[in-house]
């Protein structure tokens, strides 16, 4: 009997892993006329936006050009890591509301409010309900 919660369960989560990843996907160049395709540049943009960049670095003088430099790698470093640990908690999150709903929902709004009031009674009623509201608070501050 737990195996198909557990399966069922799992279902879920697929599913709506799955709905994420499609509205993550960003048109492209042969995007249908519906779509804007703005959000690509094309090849011929790239290189002069190189050109231009190549060209202002050309007028730095050395210690400029070693400062933008290492703005540009902390900027980056902070950008992954931030993406890292937002990506990593959500992951934890999910499989914390996988194993205890109310408990996920506890950790993620960080204090005792109607949410996890709300998911405790709909875990203790049926576990399925208590699991997608657990998912739904989740995710519905992203």
């Amino acid at each position: 009997m737990s195996t198909r919660y557990f399966t069922l369960s799992l279902l879920l989560v697929t599913m709506f892993f799955g709905s994420l990843q499609a509205a993550i996907v960003v048109p492209g160049p042969n995007a249908p006329a519906g779509e804007s395709a703005a959000t690509t540049p094309t090849e011929a943009e790239a290189l002069e936006a190189a050109r231009e960049y190549r060209e202002s670095l050309k007028e730095m003088s050395g210690k400029e050009r070693r400062e933008l430099k290492r703005e540009q790698r902390d900027a980056v470093k902070q950008a992954l890591n931030d993406y890292q640990d937002a990506d990593t908690n959500t992951i934890l999150l999910v499989i914390l509301a996988i194993l205890l709903p109310p408990v996920a929902v506890l950790v993620h709004q960080g204090e005792l409010n109607s949410k996890f009031w709300i998911a405790l009674l709909l875990t203790l009623l049926f576990y399925l309900p208590g699991l997608i509201y657990a998912l739904l608070v989740i995710f519905g501050n992203a």
